[in-house]
């Protein structure tokens, strides 16, 4: 493993986002706008409630966490399709480059843009909604932990659908995360959803992020169980994402098929 190819693509996704400023709008716009709205649903739901306690923590503190998850995934992606709309690809793994190096290069480009997005949104909820993420403690690194690990796995298993399917599989990309948003439980308990999907929760690494954020917020208590499963689950996804990507790239380049992301194909 070549320290200096991963630096390579990390820079050269920092050039890229330098060059191209509506990248910005996707780091930070979208899920600034989702914190607003949820932030002025969070103070109507303390003035028309008689509930004891703030829907502020519970609610605003889910959507941050999980707009976290999708800059991770998009992260991924993103630097994936730049090479893709470029046409780059033959150009790239021309090059001695790995694939492993590729992916830890696109992990780089993807942690510090996730962390400036989640730092950008953590500022606009404590100083429009007096919301601070940080009052949570040390359970708040847990829970970026597993979003972080499960938005890595996210992305990674989608670039290889694009990867084996062509520039056509790039819409399962934008919708992925929210897929799953429903079954994650965001801002609502899994209990209230149908056996079936209970069970499919079970299996979906953020749904205990939420249900142990919830059992802070309502109950004062911090679960470790909770937080430990999810977090070997998303590990298990993120192995499971590597492995799927390397045999998807095994098999596009035996049969030629990144020409298809190139200029001659």
């Amino acid at each position: 493993m070549n320290l200096k190819r991963i630096y390579a693509i990390i820079i050269r996704q920092l050039f890229l986002l330098r060059k191209n400023f509506t990248r910005f709008v996707n780091i930070f716009l979208w899920i600034a706008l989702d914190v607003i709205l949820w932030g002025f649903i969070t103070q109507y739901l303390n003035n028309v409630s008689k509930a004891e306690f703030s829907f502020v923590p519970a609610i605003l503190g889910a959507v941050i966490l999980w707009g976290f998850l999708v800059r991770v995934q998009q992260g991924v992606i993103l630097s994936f399709f730049e090479d893709m709309w470029s046409q780059n690809f033959l150009n790239l793994f021309a090059s001695p480059i790995k694939t492993t190096e590729y992916i830890l290069g696109l992990i780089g480009a993807s942690i510090i843009t996730s962390v400036a997005g989640l730092s950008f949104i953590t500022v606009i909820a404590s100083v429009a909604f007096n919301y601070n993420l940080l009052a949570i403690g040390l359970p708040l690194l847990l829970f970026l932990l597993v979003m972080f690990i499960f938005g890595l796995a996210l992305g990674i298993i989608t670039i290889s659908f694009t990867l084996r399917f062509g520039p056509a599989g790039e819409w399962l990309a934008w919708i992925f995360p929210f897929l799953l948003g429903p079954l994650s439980g965001i801002i609502y308990p899994i209990s209230i959803l149908p056996n079936i999907l209970q069970i499919i929760s079970k299996i979906i690494p953020p749904s205990y992020v939420f249900e142990g954020l919830r059992e802070i917020v309502f109950k004062k208590t911090f679960s470790p169980e909770l937080l430990i499963t999810g977090a070997l689950i998303a590990f298990i996804y993120l192995f499971l994402s590597y492995l799927i990507f390397v045999y998807t790239f095994k098999i596009v380049k035996r049969k030629g098929l990144l020409a298809r992301f190139s200029s001659e194909g």
